[in-house]
C-alpha cells in the first residue's frame, strides 16, 4: 500500500488514470451532488479557512445549490461545522464526524499550540484563563471572534497579533467550541455542548484510524498511506494502521496506490469518467490538498501556492490548471497561463456566470449589483 514516488505524470496513460479516479472521488465528475452535506461527507473535510473558497468547494461538486444553503447547514440545520481538525488548520465537517475526528487528528496539535502560543507572550496560566473566558462568554449563545476578543482581553490576556487566534485554537483542541451559525457575515463560535449536545459513545482509536482510511479514499482514491497521513496530519505508521484495516475493501494497483473496491461502503458505485468540464475551483479547493504531489493537476505553475501558503482559486481545464481568477468589486476576472481553446473559454465563461449566481444569496458580503463575466478574459502576451 506503498508508493514511493508520486503517480505518473499527468499526460501518460497511467498518470490520467489516476487523475480520473481521483475527479470522480472528487465529486469532480460524474453525479454530481445535491447538498452540501452530501459533498462533505463525501471528502470528509474541506479546507475551510477561506469563507468563500470552503462554499465554492461545495459548488464545483454539486448541482442547483447556493451559498445559502451551506449557511443554513451551519446555522439551522447544524449539520456541518468549522473547526480546527487535520494538520491544525480548519475544515468544514459534518457534526457527526466531528465526534471521531477531533480525538484522532488533534492530541499531536498540543505541542505546537503551546508553543505558539508562548511565541505570543501567552503563558500557559494567561491561556488557562483566556480559554475560560472564552467558556463563559458562550454560555449565553453563538459570539463573533470580535466579541470574544474583548472578553478574553477584559480577563487579562493578551489578544494583540496572533494571540487571539490560538488561544481561539486551545479551547477548540481541548474540545470546548467549533464554529457552527452564521451570525451577519461571520461564523460565530459556540460551546460544542451546547451546540452539538450529548456526545456520541467514542470509537476506539483502531476503529477510528479504519474509518478514517475508509472515508478518505472514498474522496481522494487512489491514494497512498503517505498522501492519507500528510492530509490528515497523522503519524505515517497510523496511516498504515488504519489501511490494513480495511485490507479487504481495497484494490491496489500496479503502482502501489490504493482504492476502495466497487461495493465496498463508501466507494460511491461511481464510474471513472476521465477529466472534469472546465470549471472555476476557488480558494485552498480540495484538489490540491488531498496527496503528497500536486504536480498532476499544477504542473509548473506551482505559484498558484504562494510563499506564505495562500492557495489562489484556479481554473481547471482537461485536469490541469490553465488560469487564476479573482473576483474584484464582484467581477469574474480569469488570467490564463496558457492560450485557451475557444470551447474553453465559452464553458469557463458559463461556470463564471455559475458563481455569480451561486454566491448572490448568503451570508457572506454579496457580489456588486450588477455583477457580470463580460470580457473576463485576460489574454496571456504572445511568445516571443
Amino acid at each position: 500500500m506503498t508508493a514511493a514516488d508520486p503517480p505518473g505524470r499527468a499526460g501518460s496513460q497511467a498518470g490520467q488514470a489516476v487523475q480520473a479516479g481521483r475527479f470522480a472521488a472528487q465529486l469532480l465528475t460524474g453525479e454530481p451532488a445535491r447538498s452540501a452535506v452530501e459533498v462533505v461527507g463525501r471528502l470528509l473535510g474541506v479546507q475551510g479557512q477561506d469563507p468563500r473558497g470552503v462554499r465554492l468547494a461545495i459548488r464545483a461538486r454539486s448541482a442547483g445549490l447556493a451559498a445559502a444553503d451551506v449557511d443554513r447547514a451551519l446555522t439551522g440545520e447544524r449539520s456541518l461545522l468549522i473547526t480546527w481538525l487535520n494538520r491544525g488548520t480548519l475544515h468544514l465537517v459534518r457534526a457527526e464526524d466531528y465526534w471521531w475526528l477531533h480525538p484522532l487528528t488533534t492530541p499531536q496539535l498540543a505541542a505546537a499550540s503551546a508553543r505558539r502560543l508562548a511565541q505570543e507572550g501567552v503563558p500557559p496560566a494567561d491561556a488557562d484563563r483566556g480559554v475560560a473566558a472564552i467558556e463563559a462568554a458562550l454560555e449565553h449563545g453563538p459570539l463573533t471572534r470580535a466579541v470574544l476578543r474583548d472578553r478574553v482581553a477584559s480577563a487579562g490576556v493578551r489578544t494583540e497579533g496572533q494571540a487571539l487566534v490560538h488561544v481561539l485554537l486551545l479551547a477548540s483542541l481541548r474540545g470546548r467550541i467549533v464554529r457552527g451559525p452564521m451570525i451577519g457575515g461571520e461564523h460565530g463560535y459556540v460551546l460544542v455542548s451546547d451546540w452539538l449536545g450529548t456526545p456520541p459513545a467514542p470509537l476506539d482509536r483502531d476503529t477510528a484510524l479504519a474509518e478514517l482510511a475508509r472515508r478518505y479514499l472514498a474522496g481522494h482514491g487512489p491514494a497512498a498511506d503517505r498522501d492519507l497521513a500528510k492530509w490528515a496530519g497523522v503519524p505515517l505508521r497510523d496511516a498504515r494502521r488504519g489501511l490494513t484495516a480495511i485490507g479487504s475493501e481495497l484494490t491496489e494497483r500496479d503502482d502501489g496506490l490504493v482504492s476502495l473496491a466497487v461495493g465496498s461502503t463508501g466507494a460511491g458505485g461511481r464510474n471513472d469518467t476521465g477529466f472534469p468540464p472546465p470549471r472555476l475551483l476557488g480558494a485552498f479547493d480540495p484538489l490540491l490538498h488531498g496527496w503528497v504531489s500536486r504536480e498532476p493537476v499544477l504542473g509548473d505553475q506551482q505559484g498558484i501556492v504562494t510563499s506564505n501558503g495562500v492557495f489562489r482559486p484556479f481554473a481547471l481545464v482537461r485536469g490541469r490548471a490553465v488560469a487564476i481568477w479573482s473576483m474584484p468589486r464582484g467581477r469574474v476576472t480569469l488570467a490564463p497561463f496558457v492560450s485557451l481553446a475557444a470551447d474553453d473559454e465559452a464553458a469557463l465563461l458559463a461556470d463564471a456566470a455559475d458563481v455569480l449566481r451561486f454566491l448572490a444569496c448568503g451570508a457572506l458580503p454579496p457580489v456588486a449589483e450588477g455583477s457580470d463575466v463580460t470580457g473576463m478574459i485576460s489574454r496571456p502576451p504572445a511568445p516571443k
